[in-house]
């Protein structure tokens, strides 16, 4: 959409599969205001949610808010005017988005291209460097991450253009690397007619990794939710649970192996998502690192790609204030 006049602030919202995060973005300051996070599941559609927080943000204002730009970075696939979102059953169509809030600019991307945006804006203490150091001028680098599903977008910036592209690395094929995983995919195969990344590398996938590996194991366990999984394996109490993290883990690092590699991500990885900054200690100590280098004839390459965990709660907005319009 062409823009009709210059405006130093947007409405930005990140649109993920179970959650959705608005704010406003000052140009001129830098900053992030009025930022607020919904359960998908309270709304029927995105637009019940702008809604909502156009009210609470004239409640905290005191005035109606006016904003003529906007730009969403959402969880969906290749999009044109009608964007369909893969874990929620939410659509809707950018021309008419912005008409209803009259919008003069509206940008609409991936939700992982957002999270690409926001690399080269990232402070220090907003990562955790497992390996190499933070850098992202000059050298292609990845960002991946599992939530509800798993995202995927390349940065390449050199000079002050930068150039994003999403990809779908969660509906990418996954192999084993051992006996045990050769076993659950085994048992996955019963169900599913093939093992796809975020079946296991998401947060639905970690419950189904969990019943699984029960299974495997002959061991009749309770359902959990991935959130009471990642809890019971870092209390250490939960021997299950524990093991199911450290496939998880092993799993992801594999993926995230094959990603840089099939991108020429050589310049950093970055991990993003809802579960990595929940299990950060966890991760360091588990096999990801060697089975993301673990290759055949590029391992020495791969163990010299940077890794850097995100911890900036505002990720996506930030790269949705930073991303063209």
């Amino acid at each position: 959409m062409a823009p009709s006049s210059t405006v130093s602030n947007r409405l930005v919202g990140d649109i993920g599969g179970t959650n959705t995060r608005l704010a406003l973005y000052d140009a001129p300051s830098g900053k992030l205001t009025q930022v607020r996070a919904y359960l998908n599941s309270d709304y029927s559609k995105l637009e019940e949610v702008v809604v909502q927080w156009l009210k609470e943000a004239e409640s905290t204002t005191g005035k109606p808010v006016t904003v003529h730009a906007c730009c969403l970075a959402v969880a969906a696939p290749p999009m044109g005017d009608q964007v369909n979102m893969l874990n929620v059953d939410w659509s809707f169509s950018k021309i008419a988005f912005a008409r209803e809030f009259g919008f003069e600019q509206l940008g609409c991307i991936n939700d992982f291209e957002g999270n690409a945006y926001a690399l080269p804006h990232l402070h220090a203490q907003e990562l955790v460097s497992l390996r190499g150091e933070y850098q992202t001028q000059g050298k292609k680098c990845a960002v991946v991450g599992p939530g509800t599903g798993l995202g995927g977008a390349t940065l390449d910036l050199t000079g002050t253009s930068a150039l994003v592209c999403a990809s779908e690395p969660g509906y990418a094929g996954l192999s084993p690397a051992n006996d045990l995983e050769l076993e659950l995919f085994r048992e996955l195969l019963h169900r599913y007619d093939t093992v796809w990344t975020e079946l296991l590398l998401s947060g639905p996938g970690l419950e189904r990794l969990h019943s699984t590996l029960a299974t495997v194991r002959g061991n009749s366990v309770a359902p959990l939710t991935a959130a009471q999984i990642t809890e019971a394996a870092l209390n250490g109490g939960d021997h299950h649970s524990r093991e199911v993290l450290k496939v998880f883990c092993a799993l992801l690092g594999s993926a995230c192996g094959d990603y840089v590699l099939t991108t020429g991500s050589y310049g950093g990885l970055f991990l993003a998502g809802g579960i990595v900054p929940r299990i950060s200690d966890f991760l360091v100590q588990s096999e990801f690192l060697q089975r993301f280098s673990s290759k055949g004839k590029m391992k020495n390459v791969l163990s010299e790609v940077p890794v850097h965990l995100i911890t900036c709660p505002t990720l996506g907005l930030l790269g949705a204030a930073h991303a063209p319009l």
